[in-house]
């Protein structure tokens, strides 16, 4: 099975020490603004906080998924560790939806009663955020490019430096002209924008774990390519899922016109082959089947439900010649 080991670009280790300092940098940068929106009364602040405590806590998953991911298949997961990176994405992007759902019923409660708030503190400890996601950003944008997990991470840190533009605007219009309402209107903004960003994310990485096909791969399509395939009588039984975010797998029988049997194997190197160049399918598993002793009662995708395994494969034997 070539190709396993053609997606990571980077030097693993190289990008590790990036992302823990980015993680330190954060933890200090959450402590000083929940204390600061605790002191100043502002729940745009607390938002703000919030929100990168949620960014520091998916770099320390993207972190520790990275370590696991990189584990070799052992006996309990035959399949490897690769999927390690797409439950922390999937843990992340829940946790966010709490947060925004928690922040956006707080504002519509200050709405009604309004609090006051500490424009100084607010704009000071905002302009320090904004420094401090701006390094972050710039320490985990080159590793982006390759990983959904730190992708997930370095857009976090973009909406963080987004709001705490909001919040220093904030701010500034408390102290010029004592406007209370903008402090719950804009923690409603950044939790809406949590809000979309979660739930526009989310629904991918389920699929994966649900073993959906690949998004950019209609699963018709690799049936007509194994239907084209010299010798190639019919295709059932297919599977087709994404073992990880880069790696795609597929098993499915294979009917071997009767006459072509002895060439049976060229043709399943031929379907494996074309699978790994059109659609680069990493990891494909074919069962053979001569056309007279093919399986009876067949569908195209996944196995029927309704009869024994034993029944459906009693017929063919792999190595009939």
């Amino acid at each position: 099975m070539g190709g396993h080991h053609h997606h990571h670009h980077v030097d693993p280790d190289a990008g590790d020490a990036r992302v823990f300092w980015a993680i330190v940098v954060n933890m200090a940068l959450t402590v000083a603004q929940a204390v600061g929106g605790i002191f100043a009364g502002s729940l745009a602040l607390i938002a703000d906080a919030l929100h990168n405590f949620s960014d520091a806590i998916s770099l320390i998953i993207a972190f520790a998924a990275r370590k696991i991911a990189r584990r070799p298949a052992d006996e309990t997961m035959t399949f490897g560790y690769g999927r390690a990176e797409v439950v922390a994405a999937l843990v992340n992007y829940t946790t966010l939806i709490v947060i925004g759902l928690y922040l956006a019923f707080e504002a519509i409660e200050r709405f009604f009663s309004p609090q006051d708030v500490d424009g100084w503190l607010v704009v000071i400890i905002a302009v320090v955020a904004l420094i401090i996601d701006l390094v972050t950003a710039a320490l985990t944008f080159a590793m982006s490019k390759s990983s959904v997990n730190i992708r997930a991470a370095f857009l976090h840190n973009v909406a963080d430096a987004l709001g705490s533009v909001a919040v220093i605007f904030a701010g500034t219009l408390i102290l010029l002209y004592d406007w209370r309402l903008i402090d719950p209107a804009v923690t409603l903004l950044i939790a809406g924008y949590i809000l979309w960003q979660s739930f526009a994310e989310i629904g991918g990485v389920i699929r994966i774990l649900m073993l959906g096909s690949p998004p950019e791969t209609r699963s018709m399509e690799l049936v007509e390519a194994l239907r084209d395939v010299d010798g190639v009588h019919d295709v059932h039984h297919m599977h087709f899922w994404q073992m990880q975010e880069h790696e795609v797998a597929l098993d499915a029988h294979l009917v071997i016109a009767d006459h072509l049997w002895d060439e049976a194997e060229q043709i399943r190197t031929q379907a494996r082959d074309v699978l790994a160049e059109r659609f680069e399918v990493s990891h494909t598993t074919f069962e053979l089947e001569r056309t007279r002793h093919a399986c009876q009662n067949t569908q195209l995708i996944g196995h029927p439900r309704a009869h024994a395994h034993g029944s459906a494969h009693g017929g063919h034997d792999d190595h009939e010649h």
